[in-house]
């Protein structure tokens, strides 16, 4: 190999290694995050319920019976336990209900948009990505009839018939 030969293949490598360097020392822009397209729909959307602690609220007795509660009672609402505190009563709705009134574009503006009242984490919710409120949407419809209605809000200044749970006020 020549020495004019020799330089530019050193010179290159040298060109090559640098630029990756510098390439990899920048920061990668900011991802949303991304439904796994490992899990099909249904499959995705119990995920979604399950790491998003839906359960804990819409479903009755979830976590007094440590979450052994069959699938078929799922997300039927808190049943007569509300949440009480400064904002009121309010009850973990039946989102087979909730659901099965809406249509899967309406369902997935709803979550992107809803503001709700404790314990509803809704800020966590209108950060899912379409992806997953389509899946969680078609999980839930998957789960069967819808059943009954949870009771309506109670206002601060009323007092509920029924059991709550007391927050802090």
């Amino acid at each position: 190999m020549t020495m004019n030969r020799h330089f530019a293949t050193t010179a290159t490598v040298a060109l090559i290694t640098a630029s990756t360097i510098a390439t990899a020392a920048e920061p990668a822009p900011a991802k949303k995050p991304a439904a796994s397209t490992s899990l099909n729909a249904i499959d995705r959307g119990k995920y979604m319920l399950i790491v998003g602690g839906c359960n804990d609220c819409h479903t009755a007795d979830f976590a007094a019976r440590s979450g052994d509660v069959p699938e078929r009672e799922w997300l039927k609402g808190s049943g007569k336990i509300g949440f009480s505190g400064p904002w009121g009563t309010t009850y973990g709705s039946n989102l087979r209900f909730v659901l099965a009134t809406m249509t899967e574009a309406q369902w997935v503006r709803y979550a992107k948009e809803l503001k709700s009242r404790p314990p509803m984490p809704w800020f966590n919710l209108n950060q899912w990505t379409d992806a997953d409120l389509r899946a969680f949407y078609k999980y839930v419809r998957s789960l069967g009839a819808p059943g009954e209605p949870t009771p309506a809000y109670v206002p601060p200044d009323k007092t509920p018939a029924s059991p709550l749970i007391q927050w802090p006020k």
